[in-house]
């Protein structure tokens, strides 16, 4: 799987978090269920810095870790009562650009990486999924923090 070396800045996220780990039975229920809350709350977030969601994996012990679903906010900016702020720190990431349905692709894209022989810092890694209705061919950007 191809990818690019890029720098990024630190981001700020407003949403929703849980804790899970990849062995776990209920993993995608737990996922899919903070994407179903986020659906249905994203509005009170009222300035976003843009219009995409984040899929935010940080907090890593081990296989478990944080899973936040939101959107990228502005530095200092208020977040809604019932949502959590995390940030996802400036540094160097492996950046994968994947097109196709937002589910499927993005779990067969995440095994291939966990195979890969990246050198994960494992501080935060994201899904940024780009603006679109079409669930089944939306542009994914996947961001692996590395060394």
């Amino acid at each position: 799987m191809d990818y690019e070396i890029v720098f990024l800045e630190e981001k700020t996220i407003a949403g929703f978090c849980k804790r899970t780990a990849n062995d776990k039975s209920d993993m995608e229920q737990v996922i899919g269920s903070l994407w179903e809350q986020w659906t249905k709350a994203e509005k009170e977030v009222k300035e976003r810095s843009n219009n995409k969601c984040i899929g935010l994996y940080s907090n890593y012990i081990g296989m478990e870790y944080d899973t936040t679903v939101g959107c990228e906010i502005k530095k200092g900016q208020a977040v809604p009562q019932n949502m959590i702020q995390k940030t996802i720190p400036k540094g160097k990431y492996a950046k994968f650009v994947l097109i196709g349905d937002v589910v499927k692709t993005v779990q067969k894209a995440w095994q291939e990486i966990w195979k890969m022989d990246l050198q994960r810092t494992f501080t935060a890694d994201f899904e940024e999924y780009q603006q679109g209705e079409n669930m089944e061919e939306m542009e994914i950007h996947i961001y692996v923090a590395i060394k």
